[in-house]
């Protein structure tokens, strides 16, 4: 596969302290990277750097065969960026919005109604902004990075402290974007949308990455699996009964537990990307 991001030794500085430090990965055309961490980790200032806001004081990135310094130009006309805080013209409509970007990025045949319908704000078009709430201003700006149809689409906590029926929908474009070909890269604090979403997941800690990998890789190398059953005991009390998955004598502890207990309920359960985050770098994602 062509890579969309290669990142070599990307370091950035705010007076003495490293907030990226000498960091290095490759974002494979298609998918959807989610770049975990919490607050202050170290985030938003790698997304700056790679949609040329911020220039790297170590290191280089190549996206789409560009140097993001060097080629900043080339590089903006083919990604779309959206930040956490919405920074739209807010006495202006969310259709008269989205027509400026077009005219910016000099894009033909825009149809901005199609692509305000597509992220469910079909029917508010000719609303001033500044009468939207956060979850639809949040929207309009998943729809503002659609605008020049970009082959690398930065989304930096697109779904953070929405409603669910906002989130959802901003999950679907997600997925219909990567299905288009497009390369995600989603930073976030939230382990439910990243394992739900991604591909791959980077672990970012105090600037440094600590992991990375699928998902299902890290749970795997980092996590453990369980049975949990509930079973009820001669009294009549629901009691809760954990077997591991992985361990040489797992089928005969099952095997056992049904001869033995009266189960009512089993289910499985495995370690959570909060788990293996908090294993990793001794820290909690939410912090």
């Amino acid at each position: 596969m062509n890579k969309s991001i290669i990142v070599e030794n990307l370091t950035y500085r705010y007076g003495e302290l490293v907030a990226v430090d000498h960091i290095d990965f490759e974002v494979e055309a298609g998918e959807i990277l989610g770049f975990l961490g919490p607050n202050g980790a170290g985030k938003t200032t790698a997304v700056k750097m790679l949609t040329g806001q911020l220039h790297p004081h170590e290191g280089k990135a190549i996206l789409l065969g560009y140097d993001v310094v060097k080629d900043t130009p080339k590089v903006k006309a083919q990604i779309g960026v959206c930040f956490e805080q919405p920074n739209l013209y807010e006495q202006m409509s969310a259709i008269d919005n989205l027509k400026l970007f077009a005219e910016l990025f000099s894009v033909n045949d825009f149809n901005g109604f199609a692509l305000l319908k597509r992220v469910g704000l079909a029917g508010r078009e000719k609303d001033r902004v500044a009468n939207y709430s956060k979850g639809m201003k949040q929207r309009l700006m998943v729809a503002r990075s659609l605008v020049n149809r970009p082959q690398i689409i930065f989304l930096d906590e697109p779904t953070a402290g929405l409603d669910p029926v906002s989130s959802e929908a901003i999950d679907n474009i997600i997925l219909e974007e990567r299905e288009r070909g497009a390369t995600i890269f989603l930073t976030t604090h939230d382990m439910w949308e990243a394992d739900k979403l991604c591909d791959r997941v980077a672990f970012i800690n105090q600037g440094r990455l600590a992991a990375l990998d699928a998902p299902r890789n890290l749970k795997q190398q980092y996590g453990k699996r369980s049975l949990i059953a509930e079973v009820a005991s001669t009294s009549g009390k629901i009691e809760k009964k954990e077997i591991r998955m992985d361990s040489a004598d797992t089928a005969g502890a099952v095997e056992n537990l049904f001869s033995k207990e009266k189960v009512i309920t089993i289910h499985s359960e495995e370690a959570t990307l909060e788990d293996i985050f908090i294993k990793v770098t001794g820290r909690r994602l939410s912090e």
